[in-house]
């Protein structure tokens, strides 16, 4: 999965992030490069698909989880660098808010796509998660591979301002629940390939 969801609050506005969507769409292209059929369930409308690619476009959360779920059953790994929304709106207006009236938002909390795909997915699917965190909280992200019950985390420190969100660079570690292995800085492309190496490799080791 890749980009950042888009929560709507009125016809026009929505709550949303930062997510660019190129580290997703990078990790595709690689998979595609070493011969896997991908399936790429973006967010990022404004990138283009990469070769070989199947692209299913979604906006929300709740259309990036049925998405995911939907083609479950034919997936051997799960990749989930998509920057998923916490938190939609209850209650969406049906026509645009005007500023006169003031504000207040009500929110509920999303689709956990991971703990989604962790308990649907088939005996050997390997399902690997990102973490979007100010500063490398190795400990935190540990704790949150363990919730969610994923067979890995990418740990992304989103607080240098030349990386991750919005950079054509990335920097990285790639977690499991006993090992650590830093992807150093480099291009998204570059850090997807090194991704994809680990990712590999956990499998050949399970």
């Amino acid at each position: 999965t890749a980009g950042g969801t888009r929560e709507p609050i009125d016809p026009v506005r929505f709550l949303g992030n930062r997510s660019s969507g190129k580290m997703g769409h990078a990790l595709a292209a690689s998979a595609a490069r070493r011969g896997a059929r991908v399936i790429l369930i973006t967010a990022a409308s404004s990138l283009a698909t990469p070769a070989h690619c199947e692209r299913i476009s979604v906006n929300t959360a709740r259309e990036m989880h049925a998405a995911v779920l939907d083609h479950l059953d034919t997936a051997t790994m799960v990749i989930k660098a998509a920057a998923v929304a916490d938190f939609r709106i209850r209650n969406v207006a049906a026509t645009k808010l005007h500023r006169e009236s003031g504000l207040t938002l009500e929110l509920e909390p999303t689709e956990d796509i991971v703990r989604s795909a962790v308990e649907h997915r088939r005996p050997g699917t390997l399902v690997i998660a990102f973490a979007a965190e100010m500063g490398l909280d190795i400990d935190r992200a540990r704790d949150k591979l363990r919730r969610k019950g994923a067979d890995a985390i990418v740990l992304n420190d989103i607080s240098q301002p030349h990386l991750g969100f919005d950079s054509p660079r990335n920097a990285a570690i790639f977690l499991t629940a006993q090992t650590s292995v830093a992807l150093h800085e480099s291009t998204k492309d570059e850090i997807a390939a090194q991704v994809l190496d680990q990712a590999v490799g956990l499998r050949g080791a399970g």
